[in-house]
């Protein structure tokens, strides 16, 4: 549901006297034609205010965000998910699909979320209701093997999205120009993998992601990299901040490093994880700039941000 801002109303405009300093009979005749004018364009302001601000943005979700909102372990929308076999799919290995249960608001935004090495669909699952419940569709899948490199995960989060906007059955309730990719360790590699290789995707996570390869000056999406400082599997020192570093100084792009956290704490619930990748979603798969707040001024340290670097203000 969008928010829109309160219409104001026109004042009349004043009645001009006579030289003689009283009001004429054909003086307040005009001055009731001015107000009656002021009156009716007010009318006709109130009710084109709601049109005009979903013009600025049609894509806006659900209501105006809070701390608490986005903290939240769901969101503003009822959501049902669906599953997808692996035999009825290519490219992946199937996953479950969670959605809105509401078409009131048109379609959404989309994004799918691949494992890490050895793991499961399981090992991310806890990412799709609370995502979906913020005004997304999400896909949580699984990969071909357990073994599957950033490579071809990569390849896989695409195969994923084609089959979301093009054959699944929620196809209708997602908008396939506003996709984003997800995904933890070698997941997340393949998420800036898929990100190289499609350029029109609106938003990149990769959750403390691991990839050979460090340097992404091709990237044209905007990235959130999440590391942890923690992780002893894929060290935030030759894997996240390499990758943050590396993406192009023109683009919109944030490092997140949790504190006290390790390499496989995007496996289970994770508060500070959701509120700022509902917050990258939200801006840059909605272009909702209500959200804007949560990314800008850059988050400071806390118990939870063991750092925060970013590009504030945003641009696109």
């Amino acid at each position: 549901m969008q928010q829109h801002l309160p219409s104001g109303t026109i004042p009349p405009h004043p009645s001009r006297p006579s030289r003689s300093g009283t009001f004429t009979g054909r003086s307040r005749t005009l001055t009731g034609l001015v107000a009656a004018a002021a009156a009716t364009a007010g009318l006709l302001l109130t009710g084109l205010a709601p049109g005009a601000q979903a013009a600025d943005n049609p894509y806006e979700r659900g209501p105006a965000p809070t701390n608490a909102s986005i903290e939240a372990s769901r969101g503003s929308y009822s959501t049902s998910q669906t599953s997808v076999s692996s035999l009825a799919v290519t490219g992946f290995g199937g996953g479950t699909i969670h959605y809105p249960t509401s078409t009131a608001d048109g379609t959404f935004g989309a994004v799918v979320i691949s494992p890490g090495f050895t793991a499961y669909e399981s090992s991310i699952a806890w990412l799709g209701p609370r995502l979906a419940s913020q005004g997304f569709v999400v896909f949580t899948i699984d990969t071909n093997t357990t073994l599957d490199q950033p490579d071809s995960r990569g390849r896989q989060l695409l195969a994923a999205l084609d089959y979301l906007t093009q054959r699944s059955s929620v196809r209708t309730r997602v908008d396939a120009g506003r996709l984003g990719v997800m995904g933890h360790s070698m997941g997340g590699g393949g998420s800036l993998e898929a990100a190289k290789s499609r350029t029109s995707l609106k938003a990149a996570i990769p959750l403390t992601g691991w990839n050979t390869d460090k340097t992404w000056p091709e990237l044209r999406t905007p990235t959130l990299v999440v590391g942890a400082d923690g992780d002893t599997v894929a060290p935030v020192a030759t894997h996240s901040e390499p990758f943050y570093e590396s993406l192009p100084g023109s683009l919109d792009k944030a490092y997140l490093e949790l504190r006290g956290a390790s390499h496989f704490t995007p496996n289970t619930s994770d508060t500070t994880i959701a509120k700022y990748s509902i917050s990258w979603l939200k801006r840059f798969i909605d272009n909702d700039t209500r959200y804007e707040q949560f990314l800008c001024p850059l988050p400071r340290p806390s118990l939870t941000i063991a750092e925060y670097r970013g590009t504030c203000p945003h641009t696109a």
